[in-house]
């Protein structure tokens, strides 16, 4: 996933994006990294591991300028290492230039090929870096002009920031994959732009939402204001919708809806088209979710079910984000460190376990025999998305199709893989309609959602569901580069 700040014109820029970096680090636990500027050159200090590991007070001290782009992230192009880390920052004939980027780039290993053949160098494993040679290679006047035109080459999914030693530029691809927002600061004389993945990191440092940056739309800020341009041609939105699923903090707005309240409304279409098996006349029934990306739709559920909400599961605080663990031997692990049993809250009872989504399947299976274990007569295990049949080739670490069980197994299959007593998922009818129906903030551009009135997917990607990719690729298993298995 990956998750993105920047600011403009605030004296503490550095530690204005350490906090804001800080409030999207569920988008990636892997390397953290900040780029300022003074006006006249740029200063990066990168990191592995997460932000407050990786940023003493001195080293803020020492990244000085008003204006600065960070950068959380786990890796789906390149691997784990220091030189894959973000943002990039570098020093080419018409100036300096850093970019930092949340997403995936379909013809990455085509765009390399070229480049390489042409005499470029590359330092990294990661997608973005052909983004920052197709700058360096444009001979338009102006740095939004070479942007647009080295954005213009790429395909697939970016919402990603440049910082030169002038200006800060935000762009949304066209489709506008992944979120992107907007902002003001303005305190005490100061009034900064500042731009975010989610606007759940303008709550931490005390700035105003302001819009949505659209799908297709260069923002850019400098000494004159703020300007928008529209440099690509219109193409059809395709938000990802399990942004709104898992990867989404729940206090965030994405495209003007609560996620908070979509998944709550996930978890109800969820009882209604898999209620619990033998109704709950008997009051034995609890809804327990796994936490803490499954306690909005478990709310949902126990409410259209009629049953109480329990934490039957305890989680540790202290441990990360499995989904987005690189290792697998670590993903393991993190299940059993991260979840314990709350017998009191199980034993005897008939449990409807509430999770956004199965993938391997493994993790599930490890908690339903959990709750089992701990008394449980009955566990029925509801998932608040359709079955994940397909990878994602747009930014979300998924694995191959063949280690996705949904893939590969009947949902029968599968309940009796995780040994639950019964499964029910919902189904992408309901996953789009609920998302669709909640209400949500306006925007000065218009409407941030599809209307009702469209076909299923259309506004949103659901391919990791359908398998209805909206950007073509070339998948190459023998890839030098790009590890396609990881989108």
């Amino acid at each position: 996933m990956c998750g993105v700040f920047g600011i403009y014109g605030h004296p503490e820029a550095a530690n204005i994006t350490y906090l804001g970096l800080h409030a999207l680090q569920h988008r990636g636990q892997e390397a953290a990294g900040i780029v300022t500027s003074d006006g006249e050159r740029l200063t990066p200090h990168r990191s592995m591991g997460l932000v407050q590991a990786g940023f003493s007070p001195t080293d803020l001290a020492a990244l000085r300028g008003d204006r600065a782009i960070g950068h959380v992230r786990y890796s789906t192009a390149g691997g784990s290492h220091i030189r894959n880390a973000q943002p990039f920052a570098v020093d080419y004939a018409r100036g300096s230039v850093a970019v930092g980027h949340n997403g995936n780039l379909t013809n990455y290993e085509a765009l390399r090929d070229r480049l390489e053949a042409r005499g470029s160098i590359f330092q990294s494993a990661s997608d973005t870096e052909v983004i920052v040679h197709l700058i360096a290679a444009s001979t338009q006047a102006t740095v939004e002009s070479r942007i647009s035109e080295a954005l213009g080459q790429v395909e697939g999914a970016y919402s990603i920031l440049f910082l030169t030693e002038r200006e800060l530029i935000a762009v949304r691809d066209p489709m506008g994959f992944r979120p992107l927002c907007m902002g003001r600061l303005s305190h005490g004389g100061v009034d900064a732009v500042v731009i975010a993945s989610e606007p759940t990191a303008f709550d931490l440092i005390g700035a105003t939402y302001v819009r949505d940056i659209e799908p297709g739309e260069m923002v850019i800020v400098d000494a004159t204001g703020t300007r928008s341009l529209r440099p690509f041609a219109p193409r059809t939105r395709k938000l990802c919708i399990f942004e709104h699923v898992y990867f989404a903090r729940p206090d965030s707005l994405i495209e003007g809806a609560s996620v908070y309240e979509v998944r709550k409304a996930l978890g109800r279409k969820l009882a209604e088209e898999s209620p619990v098996p033998g109704g709950n006349d008997a009051g034995d029934v609890v809804v327990v979710p796994v936490p803490d990306s499954g306690v909005p739709a478990a709310i949902g559920f126990a409410e259209r079910a009629g049953a109480p909400f329990e934490m039957g599961l305890i989680r540790s605080h202290y441990v990360g984000r499995t989904f987005i663990e690189p290792q697998q031997s670590i993903r393991h692990f993190g299940v059993r460190l991260k979840l314990s049993p709350n017998r009191a809250a199980l034993a005897n009872k008939r449990v409807v376990i509430v999770d956004d989504s199965i993938v391997r399947g493994t993790t599930s299976r490890k908690i339903v025999k959990m709750v089992r274990d701990a008394g449980a007569r009955e566990v029925h295990l509801r998932i608040s998305s359709p079955p994940t049949r397909w990878p994602c080739f747009y930014g979300i670490d998924t694995p191959t199709r063949a280690e996705l069980i949904a893939a590969t197994h009947t949902e029968g299959e599968i309940c009796k893989y995780v040994t639950a007593d019964s499964l029910g998922y919902l189904s992408l009818e309901g996953l789009v309609t609920s998302v669709r129906n909640i209400e949500r903030v306006a925007s000065p551009n218009g409407p941030t959602s599809p209307s009702s009135g469209e076909a299923a997917e259309n506004g949103y990607c659901a391919a990791c569901f359908s398998g209805t990719y909206p950007v073509p690729f070339n998948p190459n298993p023998k890839s030098r580069h790009l590890r396609l298995v990881h989108g």
